[in-house]
């Protein structure tokens, strides 16, 4: 039996190529509704994959919800009819009025924010009352991670008070992602998750207390969707599980996603005995963090030695193995940005790759 990247018609792909295997992908959307309890307690990240194809499959799985980290991501899954979909950005400056925009083109569909400070909730305020738009926004918390949003304290009451005061605006709840948990040990990650999250249940139920609208808690990513799904009310906003990469699934051995996405590279170049360069580049995969960049599913041992624009150079003592032209298949160690990165994915669908889909999102504005 063929390894399950080997595909049927390797010389129609062009490399550098990222291809995704539908029927995996299909296991990991699966998965997810599975840990969840049910598609409406998710609401997945489509940062990931900026895919329209993806987020369509999705809502014909029942979810319903979405999260997005830019406003082009927002406009594609409007264009597709997500029916709810949540900036987790706070938007400031010219992307204020595109979001307004958005929510003017789409009044059927249920448009929020973030916010974590009184000077973004004003310009949100002024800016929705002109364009006759009432806003949801949610409270960005900072619960470790030091990113975004303000500690769950009384500061944070104060500011979602006021968010609740605000012409234009509506209080749409509480968000609080956790990012920097990602022990490999379950029990160990679910303690500190337990630990970050305490203060947000305290924080929501004295907002309930004064009389304030909490509508929903958006919490957790993919290292602490198992941990925060045991929750019955919150929602569940896992993202890198759609395709999965080689790091999550080093990091986190107790969550069985499968990969779902792969690059093709070639052999372009063989200037030393054990040596093969790759047209693997840094415009192929994502650089932001020290090798391995990529596993190689079918050269593992394969150590990388350069990596420039369009070439990654690895020694092996298999490189005969390897002559001139030769397919070698990688898993990115990071796929979020990787994706971003591609115009085009490849989609492999019973073991041959013909169909290709834009990756829309990857783009910074959608709309003129």
């Amino acid at each position: 039996m063929n390894p399950w990247f080997e595909i049927a018609n390797p010389a129609d792909v062009p490399s550098p190529a990222l291809l995704i295997w539908r029927d995996r992908v299909e296991a990991n959307l699966q998965r997810m509704i599975a840990l969840a309890g049910g598609p409406q307690r998710l609401r997945p990240h489509i940062k990931t994959h900026k895919l329209p194809g993806l987020i369509q499959r999705q809502l014909e799985l029942g979810i319903t919800r979405f999260k997005c980290a830019t406003v082009a991501e927002a406009e594609m899954a409007a264009a597709v009819g997500a029916p709810d979909v949540l900036l987790a950005y706070q938007p400031v400056g010219p992307n204020v009025e595109r979001l307004l925009e958005l929510a003017v083109r789409h009044p059927a569909e249920r448009l929020s924010c973030l916010a974590d400070c009184p000077e973004a909730l004003m310009a949100l305020s002024d800016a929705a009352t002109r364009a006759s738009v009432r806003l949801e926004v949610l409270l960005d918390l900072d619960v470790g991670q030091h990113r975004t949003g303000l500690e769950p304290d009384q500061r944070a009451f104060e500011l979602y008070r006021l968010l609740g005061s605000l012409p234009s605006l509506a209080p749409g709840g509480l968000h609080a992602y956790d990012g920097h948990l990602h022990d490999p040990n379950l029990e160990a990650r679910a303690a500190a998750c337990e630990a970050a999250f305490a203060p947000v249940v305290l924080l929501r139920r004295r907002l309930l207390e004064a009389g304030l609208a909490v509508p929903r808690l958006v919490v957790g990513g993919t290292p602490t969707f198992p941990i925060h799904a045991r929750r019955p009310d919150v929602e569940c906003s896992p993202g890198t599980c759609v395709l999965w990469d080689a790091g999550y699934a080093k990091q986190l051995p107790d969550l069985d996603f499968v990969p779902a996405a792969a690059l093709l590279t070639r052999v372009v170049s063989k200037p030393q005995p054990q040596r093969l360069c790759l047209d693997l580049g840094h415009k192929a995969v994502a650089s932001e963090m020290a090798h391995p960049r990529v596993v190689f599913l079918n050269l593992p041992e394969a150590k990388a030695v350069a990596h420039n624009e369009e070439h990654l150079a690895v020694d092996t003592p298999q490189a005969d193995a390897y002559p001139l032209g030769a397919c070698l298949w990688a898993l990115p160690w990071h796929i979020c940005p990787t994706v971003a990165l591609h115009a085009e994915v490849w989609v492999v669908t019973d073991g041959r790759a013909e169909e290709r889909w834009p990756v829309t999102a990857r783009a910074r504005r959608l709309t003129l």
